[in-house]
């Protein structure tokens, strides 16, 4: 745990097993089944499992998904060096 705030704790994640590992425990903690997410997210019951079970070649698009459904929100720490780039590309500027 890095950190915990009124109404919410920050983990660090390194690795689909750790995305996954959270998304299981974020989803028994509200009492919903595999199947029940996976039909919630438009998504199958496999590629639930296999999220959960942390296989990398589940999209990122998908496990954004499931995340956004359990509540999760997911912020990313940049590097000072290239924070002005990254903070003009999310703006929808052109940095290449």
């Amino acid at each position: 745990v890095l950190d915990q705030g009124a109404n919410s704790m920050k983990f660090e994640v390194d690795s689909p097993q750790d995305i996954g590992r959270l998304a299981r425990a974020a989803r028994r903690a509200q009492g919903l089944r595999q199947d029940d997410l996976a039909a919630i997210v438009g998504a199958s019951h496999v590629s639930l499992m296999n999220l959960e079970r942390g296989n990398a070649n589940v999209g990122l698009g998908r496990t954004l998904d499931v995340l956004r459904e359990l509540g999760v929100r997911v912020h990313l720490d940049v590097p000072p060096d290239v924070a002005g780039e990254v903070e003009k590309a999310m703006r929808g500027g052109h940095g290449q």
